[in-house]
C-alpha cells in the first residue's frame, strides 16, 4: 500500500488584554505539526525563532521592512478592531 503524509501548518492569532483594553498583545504563533517553531510577539517587535525550525523564517520575515511594519501594526488593526 503507499503510505500519505499529513503535515499540518497552523497559525495562531492570539490577542491578550491587560487592565481592560489599556494594554494589548498579539502573538502570532507559528506551528508545524503541532509544534510551535516561530512567533511575533508586539511586546518584542519582531519574530523570534522558538525552535531551530523557525530560524530561517524569522531571520527573512525580520529582513523584509514590510512584514514588520504590518506585523506591528495588526496589534491595533487586529486586536484593537
Amino acid at each position: 500500500g503507499s503510505l500519505t503524509a499529513h503535515f499540518l501548518h497552523l497559525v495562531k492569532h492570539e490577542c491578550r488584554f491587560f487592565n481592560g483594553t489599556e494594554r494589548v498583545l498579539l502573538l502570532d504563533r507559528y506551528f508545524y505539526n503541532g509544534e510551535e517553531y516561530v512567533r511575533f510577539d508586539s511586546d518584542v517587535g519582531e519574530f523570534r525563532a522558538v525552535t531551530e525550525l523557525g530560524r530561517p523564517d524569522a531571520k527573512y520575515w525580520n529582513s523584509q521592512k514590510d512584514i514588520l511594519e504590518d506585523s506591528r501594526a495588526s496589534v491595533d488593526t487586529y486586536c484593537r478592531h
